[in-house]
C-alpha cells in the first residue's frame, strides 16, 4: 500500500465493492451444479465441489490483498468484500446441496431452515483468518432432511480448511438460550440471513427484540462493560503496550464492536451508521470512529495475510513488514515501523475516547446504574460549589459551556481542584475540555497561575499519575507541555521498552509516588528510606516527568531533555538551583543504571569517576531514587532483585567515596577482610590459614564479603584431593544463583565455564575471574533462569552443576548444547543492531575495559569469551547486561604479561574478531570445528 493509499485507509470508508467484483454467485452455483449433471459417483463430484470453492477462496482472497495493498480498498471495504467472499461460498454450498444432494419436491413445514450468519461474520465484515459463525435455524425441531443438510455443509466447509462455529436452534431454543446466555446474546444480536427461509429469520429478529432485549438494557450494558474489563486486564491493562492485540487489546477492534453491540441492543440500530443519528455521537465524533474502524480492519486484514494465519497481535518481527506494506516510512528521526505505531495508538486512543462518550450518553439516558448510594451521600455532603466548579453527583464540572472561554487557566484548575479535593471529573467536562484545547495558547503556557498548578498537579501527594493520566486522555497535557505532545503514542522499536514513551513517564510518575508513600517499600527498600531524606521533592518530580521527553528525536534523548528542562523549569516557577538539579538528572539518569550493570563494582576507578560525576550526596539520592523508579517504570520484571543489589552497592559504596570512608589504603582494607576472615577460620590450624592466605592475589580480598570468603575457604579445602570443585547457590534476595568453579586454570577456561551456563539454560549477569597463586583458577558467574529469577530447586542446581562438570570434560560440546536447547527466535530476528566494539584504556586502573554491543542471542558470552581468549588476553571481571533484544557485555582485561593493551595493532585485532563474534555468535564460538570442515572438503 504507497503512503497515499495508507492515509486513504483512515479515511470514512466508501461502500464496498459490488460482490461480484470479488466472487459471481450465480456463476459459481452453476459450476456447482453442473458438476453434479455430469454424473459420476458422489465422492467424485464431492471432491470437485470442495476443490473449485477452495479456489473460489484463494482467488478472492488474494484480489482482497492485492487491493488493500494497492489502495483499491480501504480497511472496512477489505473486511466487507471477505464477508461477501465467504457469503457466495456458503450460499453456493447451500444451493448446491438443496438442488442435487437432498433435493425436496414439495417440502413440508418442518423441512425448511435459514442459514443465519452470527457474531462477527454477522457483521458483515472478517479477517482472512477469522471463524465462521452460522446458525441453522429451524422452524421447530430437527428433521432428517434438515439434519443431513447441515452435517453435509459443515463437512464440505471443514474440508475447505474453515474455522466455523455452529450452533442448530429452533427460534424458540433462540430465545431461550439468549435469556441464560449473554454470549449466545450477543452472537444473535449481530444475526444476518443469508439463504433459505427468511419468515424464520425475521420471526428470530422480532423475538429477539421483544422477548430478550426490551427491559434489560442495563443488564447488558453492564455485562458488555465488565466483559470489556475482564478483556483488557488478560490482554494488559494499558492500550499503549508494544505489542499490541488489535482485536482484543485495550482500544482496539473489540473496543468499536463492544459500543456498536451496546447502541443496537438499546436503540435497535440496523446500521454502524445510525449512531451519529440517535444522539451517541456527533458527525466530528462518529467520523473518528469510522477512521479508527477502517484504519484497525487494515491492520488486521493486513496482519492475516502477511502470516498466513488468525494472528491478532502486532509482534515485533511483523511489525517492520505491516508497517512497509501499509506505506509508512522513515521520518523526523523516526522510522517507519515507529510511525506506523504511532499512528496505531493513536488510533486506540480515539476508540478510548470514543468509548467513555458512549458511556457518559448512557448514563446521562439512564441506562446504566447511577453512582452507588455511597457516592451520591459523600456528594450531598461536599460543598455544591468548589472555586467556580460545580459538584454534580459526586463529580466536579463546569457552570457553563464558555467556561474555559472566561478563564483559560480553569483548564488546568479543574484538574488541580479534581486532584485536590479527591473528586472524579464529570464526563461532559471532560468533553468541553477537550473541545476547548485551541485555548491552549502560548498566553496560558506563560500564565504563572497555569504553571503553579501544574507543578503542584506533577509533584502531588494524592496520586499524580492518575490526574495526569487524565490530562494526557484528553490532550491537554500535551498542549499545555508541547514537547510532551511530540512522545504522545511514541513507540520505540525495541524490546526493551514495553510501552510507549508517555505511557512509560506517567507509570514512572506514579511508581514514584507510590515509593514516597512508602507502598513499594518491600520491593524498594532503599529507594523509600532515602524518599524521606531528600531535600526537595520537586526536583525529582519535574525530572521524572521530563527524562525520556526527547525520545524520537535524532539527537541523544538526554542532552536534548536537559535543555528542555531548562527552558521548562522556571516556566513553572522553579529557581535557578532547582532547574540545574533537574537538568544535571535528566541529563545523567541512565548513568546510575549504566555504571551498576557495565562496571565492576569493587574497581576503586569505577567508584572515584561515579563519585566525580555526581559531586555530592543530595544528587546521589536523587539519581539513585530517579533510576529505581525508572527501570521499574519500563515494563513487568525489568526490575528485579539483581538490580536492586547492584544498585544498592553503588549508592553505598559511592556515599562511602565522598564520605572520605574509601580513603582508607588498600593495604589496610585486604588485612581487614583477612582478618574478619581468619576469625571465622577459627578452627583451623594457623599454618593451613597462613598457607591459604597466600594462595590469593590483592584484588580477591576487595571483591568479595566474608562470608563469601568463608565459602571459597571451605570449598578450596574439600576440593584438595581432586582439583575440581562447582558449587551453585541461590541467592533469592538478588533473583540470581552464584556459581563458583575452583579448577586447575588453563587457557579458555572461563569462555566453557560460560558456555556450560548457557548450555544449561541461564543466563549471565556478572563474572568475577582469580587465579591463584598456585594456578587454580577461582571464578564466580551470577546467573538467572529464563523467568529472571534465582534457581533454588535442589534438581536444578545439581543439574546446573552436573552440566558444567560434562562441558568441562568434554563430554558436551557447549555450542551444540546451546543450539539444540534454544529455538529459532523470530522476535529478536526482527531487529537490526549494528555491532559495536568500545575499549577504554582509562575506565581502570588496572584494566582495559571493552564494551561490546550487539543483538542478544544464545551462547553469545561464550563466543566473546572464547574469542577474547584467542586473541591472548586474560579476562579480570566481566559485566553482563541484556536490554531487550540488546546485549551490552563490558570484560575487564590484561594481555598475557598482565598489562593493559595498548598496541595499536591489537586494538584493531581485538575490535574485528569480537565484531565477528557478534555478527555470527555459534560460528566464532567454534573455529576449529569450521576449520576441520573446510579442510576435508
Amino acid at each position: 500500500m504507497s503512503p497515499k493509499a495508507a492515509k486513504a485507509a483512515a479515511k470514512p470508508a466508501d461502500k464496498p465493492a459490488a460482490p461480484s467484483a470479488i466472487s459471481d454467485r450465480e456463476a459459481l452455483t452453476a459450476e456447482l451444479i453442473g458438476f453434479a449433471d455430469q454424473g459420476g459417483d458422489e465422492m467424485a463430484v464431492r471432491r470437485q465441489v470442495v476443490d473449485r470453492l477452495r479456489g473460489e477462496l484463494k482467488a478472492g482472497r488474494a484480489l482482497c490483498r492485492e487491493r488493500l495493498e494497492g489502495g483499491t480498498y480501504k480497511g472496512r471495504a477489505c473486511a466487507s468484500a471477505l464477508a461477501e467472499l465467504m457469503d457466495s461460498v456458503i450460499i453456493s454450498l447451500y444451493d448446491f446441496a438443496t438442488a442435487r444432494v437432498f433435493p425436496v419436491a414439495n417440502p413440508s413445514e418442518a423441512e425448511r431452515l435459514a442459514v443465519v450468519a452470527v457474531g462477527g461474520y454477522g457483521r458483515g465484515t472478517m479477517a482472512p483468518g477469522s471463524d465462521v459463525d452460522l446458525l441453522f435455524l429451524l422452524p421447530y425441531k430437527q428433521t432428517p432432511w434438515g439434519e443431513s443438510l447441515v452435517e453435509y455443509m459443515l463437512y464440505i466447509l471443514w474440508d475447505l480448511g474453515l474455522k466455523v462455529g455452529h450452533a442448530t436452534r429452533s427460534v424458540d431454543e433462540s430465545v431461550r438460550l439468549s435469556k441464560e446466555d449473554m454470549t449466545i446474546r450477543t452472537s444473535i444480536l449481530e444475526a444476518r440471513f443469508l439463504i433459505g427461509e427468511h419468515k424464520l429469520f425475521e420471526e428470530l429478529e422480532e423475538r429477539f427484540f421483544k422477548d430478550v432485549a426490551k427491559g434489560t438494557a442495563v443488564e447488558f450494558v453492564e455485562a458488555k462493560l465488565a466483559e470489556q474489563d475482564e478483556r483488557h486486564e488478560r490482554s494488559g491493562r494499558s492500550r499503549y503496550l508494544v505489542e499490541p492485540n488489535v482485536k482484543d487489546g485495550k482500544g482496539g477492534q473489540r473496543d468499536i464492536h463492544t459500543m456498536f453491540w451496546i447502541a443496537k441492543y438499546i436503540y435497535q440500530l440496523k446500521s454502524p451508521n445510525e449512531l451519529a443519528k440517535v444522539g451517541i455521537f456527533t458527525r466530528q465524533e462518529f467520523n473518528a470512529l469510522v477512521r479508527a474502524d477502517d484504519f484497525l480492519w487494515a491492520v488486521r486484514c493486513m496482519l492475516h495475510f502477511l502470516t498466513g494465519r488468525a494472528e491478532e497481535r502486532i509482534t515485533f518481527d511483523i511489525q517492520p513488514e505491516l508497517s512497509r506494506v501499509l506505506g509508512y516510512q522513515g521520518h523526523g528521526g523516526l522510522k517507519g515501523v515507529e510511525r506506523f505505531m504511532k499512528h496505531y495508538f493513536l488510533v486506540a486512543k480515539d476508540v478510548g475516547d470514543l468509548t467513555r462518550i458512549l458511556c457518559t450518553v448512557l448514563e446521562e439516558q439512564e441506562q446504566k446504574k447511577k453512582p452507588g448510594i455511597g457516592r451520591f451521600m459523600q456528594a450531598l455532603r461536599r460543598k455544591k460549589d468548589i472555586q467556580g466548579f460545580a459538584v454534580d453527583r459526586g463529580r466536579l464540572t463546569v457552570t457553563s459551556e464558555d467556561f474555559f472561554e472566561k478563564d483559560p487557566v480553569n483548564l488546568i484548575r479543574l484538574f488541580h481542584v479534581a486532584q485536590e479535593h479527591g473528586l472524579l471529573i464529570h464526563p461532559d467536562a471532560l468533553k468541553l475540555v477537550t473541545r476547548s484545547l485551541k485555548l491552549v495558547k502560548a498566553e496560558l503556557r506563560a500564565d504563572e497561575e497555569a504553571n503553579r498548578l501544574f507543578l503542584e498537579i506533577l509533584s502531588s501527594r494524592k496520586d499524580p499519575e492518575r490526574t495526569l493520566r487524565k490530562m494526557n486522555e484528553v490532550g491537554l497535557l500535551g498542549k499545555f507541555v508541547t514537547d510532551f505532545g511530540r512522545i504522545v503514542a511514541l513507540m520505540q522499536f525495541n524490546m526493551y521498552h514495553h510501552y510507549t514513551a508517555d505511557e512509560h513517564l506517567l507509570r514512572a510518575i506514579g511508581i514514584l509516588s507510590e515509593i514516597e508513600r512508602g507502598e513499594l517499600a518491600d520491593e524498594h527498600p532503599l529507594a523509600a528510606e532515602l524518599f524521606q531524606k531528600i531535600n526537595n521533592r520537586n526536583v525529582l518530580y519535574a525530572a521524572m516527568f521530563l527524562h525520556d521527553i526527547a525520545k524520537g528525536r535524532p539527537e541523544d534523548h538526554s542532552e536534548a531533555g536537559a535543555k528542555i528542562a531548562k527552558k521548562l523549569c522556571p516556566r513553572l516557577g522553579m529557581g535557578p538551583g532547582e532547574t540545574e538539579t533537574v537538568a544535571w538528572l535528566v541529563e545523567n539518569h541512565l548513568v546510575m543504571s549504566d555504571v551498576a550493570q557495565k562496571r565492576d563494582l569493587s574497581d576503586p576507578k569505577t567508584l572515584k569517576d561515579f563519585a566525580e560525576l555526581v559531586q555530592s550526596p543530595e544528587r546521589l539520592k536523587l539519581l539513585e531514587i530517579l533510576t529505581e523508579a525508572d527501570i521499574r517504570a519500563v515494563g513487568p520484571g525489568t526490575w528485579n532483585g539483581w538490580k536492586s543489589q547492584l544498585l544498592r552497592q553503588l549508592y553505598y559504596e559511592t556515599d562511602a567515596v565522598m564520605g572520605g570512608e574509601q580513603q582508607i589504603n588498600r593495604k589496610q582494607r585486604i588485612d581487614q577482610s583477612k582478618a574478619e576472615l581468619e576469625k571465622a577460620l577459627g578452627d583451623w590450624p594457623k599454618t593451613r590459614r597462613e598457607k591459604y592466605f597466600r594462595r590469593h592475589p590483592d584484588s580477591y580480598w576487595l571483591s568479595f564479603d566474608t562470608a563469601t570468603h568463608l565459602r571459597h575457604a571451605q570449598m578450596i579445602h574439600e576440593a584438595a584431593d581432586n582439583g575440581l570443585a562447582v558449587f551453585a547457590r541461590p541467592d533469592p534476595k538478588s533473583d540470581a544463583t552464584e556459581v563458583t568453579l575452583y579448577a586447575q586454570d588453563h587457557p579458555g577456561l572461563f569462555s566453557r565455564f560460560a558456555g556450560a551456563c548457557a548450555a544449561a539454560g541461564t543466563e549471565i549477569l556478572e563474572a568475577k575471574i582469580f587465579t591463584t597463586r598456585d594456578g587454580m583458577a577461582l571464578d564466580t558467574l551470577w546467573v538467572h533462569d529464563a523467568e529472571m529469577g534465582a534457581i533454588s530447586e535442589p534438581r536444578r542446581l545439581k543439574s546446573l552443576e552436573e552440566t558444567i562438570r560434562k562441558v568441562l570434560s568434554g563430554d558436551i560440546l557447549a555450542p551444540d548444547a546451546i543450539e539444540s536447547r534454544y529455538k529459532r527466535q523470530k522476535r529478536v530476528e526482527a531487529f537490526s543492531i549494528s555491532p559495536q566494539v568500545y575499549i577504554d584504556n582509562q575506565g581502570s586502573d588496572e584494566f582495559t575495559l571493552i564494551e561490546v554491543n550487539g543483538l542478544d542471542r544464545p551462547g553469545l558470552l561464550h563466543a566473546l569469551t572464547r574469542t577474547i581468549f584467542h586473541l591472548g588476553l586474560t579476562i579480570g571481571s566481566a559485566q553482563v547486561a541484556t536490554f531487550g533484544e540488546r546485549a551490552v557485555d563490558v570484560f575487564y582485561v590484561k594481555d598475557l604479561v598482565g598489562h593493559k593493551v595498548t598496541n595499536a595493532n591489537k586494538l584493531k585485532a581485538v575490535e574485528r574478531h569480537l565484531i565477528e563474534a557478534l555478527e555470527d555468535p555459534m560460528k566464532k564460538a567454534r573455529p576449529q570445528k569450521q576449520k576441520d570442515k573446510q579442510s576435508a572438503a
